[in-house]
């Protein structure tokens, strides 16, 4: 399977609009590439640049070794698997499968023996006879992908999938589509606004921020090592609590001050403005506050049964959001006094939103 290469791409719509402005972006041979971000990130102008459905504004589009930037859609050889199911309502599932290839007139034996492989792989053979209107929308989801892999196509293309299935069978659905990936060994692009799916379906992940790319990593650099404020913000659920404040060296050694809390650096940052990055489960509840100690009062507790999340307002207006394993004993409007792990900070420039 091909590798796919965006070189420079910008892509400005009528109105002087940039949806996507000078994006390098290589997606390895047989590579599963998730491209998330927040609406209007243009990410899904992306996926539409690589099918051919977009012309750029400038840039090149590589499938392999070809250069397809002026090659329409139909001549890609790609698989585009919409938010939509888009199947034919008049026709059965095995000839939404087969519709493509009986239009590319491959052979009948061939056609029935590809339909049938694909059928039986996602478990839609004993549907075969039935049309669209008898099938579940996770039903009609298989279809849609089985008619994108009975093409057998360089690439596949995914805009939102999942995005209309109800929430157990979109964990479903993830699974099932991480295991076709390890199966066919395609490049796979999917697009996706739900961090989850990202997270849990990418081999690597590229996060898009009003049409620039922010970070492309695998899931995992991406939560622990986020290149910025933009990538530490998007990608955990709660997000990561910020705490803007300054270094100084008040105590003989770099220190954060800041919230009404002060915490030692391992290193002075390289500019005095910073703010400082905790994700939610590396605070932890104390019983009684001290100077590096973060203090707040609880707005919210959302208790799930095997770990329970704590909001809170700190001292100096500033939202916290806490994650605690099992069951807290907490209530609204209690005092709550937080320790923070020195050895999951993140710091960030307050100018750029740069990691330090």
């Amino acid at each position: 399977m091909p590798s796919i290469t965006l070189e420079h791409i910008t892509k400005v719509y009528e109105g002087g609009v940039v949806a996507v402005r000078e994006l390098d972006l290589h997606v390895q041979d047989g590579e599963f590439l998730v491209l998330v971000g927040a609406s209007g990130s243009g990410k899904s102008t992306v996926l539409r640049v690589i099918a051919g459905l977009e012309r750029v504004t400038a840039g090149r589009v590589r499938i392999g070794d070809r250069d397809v930037t002026d090659v329409p859609p139909q001549d890609r050889d790609l698989a585009m698997v919409f938010q939509n199911y888009a199947l034919y309502p008049h026709l059965t599932v095995r000839e939404n499968l087969g519709f493509g290839l009986e239009m590319r007139k491959v052979p009948r034996a061939e056609m029935r023996r590809r339909v049938d492989d694909v059928a039986a792989s996602l478990g839609l053979g004993e549907l075969l006879q039935r049309k669209p209107a008898a099938l579940s929308g996770g039903q009609r989801q298989r279809v849609a992908l089985g008619r994108a892999i009975v093409r057998e196509p360089l690439a596949f293309l995914f805009d939102e999938p999942l995005s209309n299935l109800d929430a157990k069978l979109r964990v479903h659905t993830r699974a099932e589509l991480v295991r076709l990936h390890r199966q066919l060994g395609s490049t796979m692009v999917y697009v996706t606004h739900d961090q989850v799916e990202a997270m849990t379906m990418g081999q690597r992940i590229a996060l898009l921020h009003q049409g620039q790319l922010q970070q492309l990593a695998p899931p995992i650099q991406l939560y622990d090592a986020p290149a910025n404020r933009t990538v530490a913000g998007f990608i955990g659920s709660p997000p990561m609590n910020f705490f803007p404040g300054r270094a100084d060296r008040a105590f003989g050694t770099p220190s954060f001050r800041g919230c009404g809390f002060q915490l030692p650096l391992d290193r002075e940052p390289p500019t005095p403005a910073i703010v400082l990055g905790i994700r939610p489960e590396h605070l932890h509840i104390v019983s009684e506050t001290a100077p590096h100690h973060l203090a707040g009062r609880i707005t919210v507790v959302e208790p799930l049964g095997s770990e329970t999340l704590i909001y809170a307002t700190a001292a100096e207006g500033e939202d916290v959001a806490v994650r605690v394993p099992g069951r807290a004993a907490a209530a609204v409007d209690d005092n709550i006094f937080l320790a923070i792990d020195p050895a999951h900070i993140h710091v960030f420039d307050e100018a750029t939103g740069a990691r330090i």
